[in-house]
């Protein structure tokens, strides 16, 4: 990797830890949501989730992925009967034995970190897809109506679509391929069940790059769990990549009366990991 990408592409991932703690914003914070606040005025993060006007839990606002412990440390610990923490550098860190990696899987991987894993989407200003945008720092925002729920990342200026219409997914390898896949969603009870499919075949879910196929389909469950904070199980079924599905969890932090700010990586983008 010559020197100017590698600063790069560290710049990159130092900035997603940076801002897990503290983001930089251009707009003043303005209460453009309902806010409850605490006895001595601050923010109530634990006060109950809000509702739309049918009754379901509201995701609106801003979030960013809870850190998941200080870097070089061992991972944190799941509570018991709840999935492994999903981390942003190594997604099946977590798991005792690692990820279920088929024979195809493990090769993929294996030639992806022989080569430093210089060749993430990242680092070429492509979509990160979509684990690796939940458990990296920059915030994302959520905006819901009653039939499509729109998620805009900060980083990469990532924009995605979730249909909570009614409308089945599209059958797998019938539509172009798309980095973020096709999604709709469905509440059961408080949670709402995403499905994706139909994605490209060249994703990566962490920073070292374990694979994501076009054979895949990925399955979130979002659950608002308060005021502050909101759970994601993802689970993943990829047979050409891996063994059996296998599930991961995020935790989202609110960050109340915050807005995300522009992103823009292609400009002046004169490398390659190619190169």
């Amino acid at each position: 990797m010559k020197t100017a990408h590698r600063i790069r592409v560290a710049a990159t991932l130092g900035v997603s830890a940076l801002l897990s703690s503290s983001v930089l914003a251009q707009w003043a914070p303005y209460p453009a949501l309902p806010t409850p606040k605490a006895p001595d005025g601050k923010v109530d993060l634990n006060a109950p989730a809000p509702r739309t006007p049918d009754g379901r839990p509201d995701f609106s606002g801003t979030w960013r992925g809870a850190p998941t412990g200080q870097r070089g440390a061992p991972p944190p610990q799941a509570p018991p009967g709840s999935p492994p923490l999903a981390t942003f550098r190594d997604v099946g860190s977590t798991f005792k034995d690692g990820l279920p990696f088929t024979d195809y899987g493990k090769e993929l991987l294996s030639k992806r970190t022989a080569r430093n894993s210089k060749d993430n989407p990242e680092a070429s200003c492509l979509p990160m897809g979509i684990m690796q945008f939940w458990s990296q720092g920059f915030p994302r925002k959520f905006v819901q109506t009653p039939r499509l729920l729109v998620i805009l990342y900060e980083a990469s200026s990532g924009i995605r679509q979730i249909f909570i219409d009614g409308r089945p997914l599209p059958p797998q390898e019938e539509p172009q391929p798309w980095f973020y896949g096709y999604s709709t969603g469905k509440w059961d009870g408080d949670t709402l069940v995403v499905e994706t499919n139909n994605l490209r075949d060249d994703g990566w879910l962490d920073i070292i790059g374990s694979p994501l196929t076009d054979a895949a389909k990925l399955t979130e469950r979002f659950r608002r769990v308060n005021f502050g904070r909101m759970e994601i199980e993802i689970t993943v079924n990829d047979p050409k990549a891996y063994t059996k599905p296998w599930t991961v969890r995020h935790v989202q932090q609110l960050m109340p009366d915050s807005e995300i700010i522009e992103f823009i990586c292609a400009e002046n983008n004169h490398f390659s990991p190619t190169r």
